[in-house]
């Protein structure tokens, strides 16, 4: 099970941070998040594997960071100077096969 948090309304400039939490024992697969628009196609945002590689989106790169805690099993995902077109609903998932319930981030200027 994976428990988003941290998402909410912000406005242009601004900064937020989301975490997933996953239960069971320590995952080992990758963890990452991906974002879904309204009208738009859900796509990857970032993603980090258990030895700390990670990838991140060209369109957020640079504003947006991903990290994890190994042993408690949750990702974070920094977002910096948010801009419009960053509002979505954010997912974090595990290895692609377990999603987390969504979070919405509304930019506003």
């Amino acid at each position: 099970q994976l428990v988003e948090s941290g998402g909410g309304p912000v406005q242009v400039g601004g900064s937020l941070r989301l975490s997933c939490a996953a239960s069971g024992p320590i995952i080992l697969a990758y963890m990452g998040w991906h974002r879904q628009a309204p009208g738009k196609q859900r796509e990857e945002v970032a993603i980090i594997s258990l030895d700390g590689t990670t990838h991140v989106a060209a369109s957020v790169k640079g504003r947006f960071s991903i990290s994890r805690d190994n042993l408690k099993n949750i990702v974070y995902l920094q977002m910096t100077d948010l801009q419009l077109e960053d509002t979505a609903v954010y997912y974090c998932t595990v290895g692609g096969e377990s999603w987390g319930q969504g979070s919405q981030v509304t930019v506003s200027s």
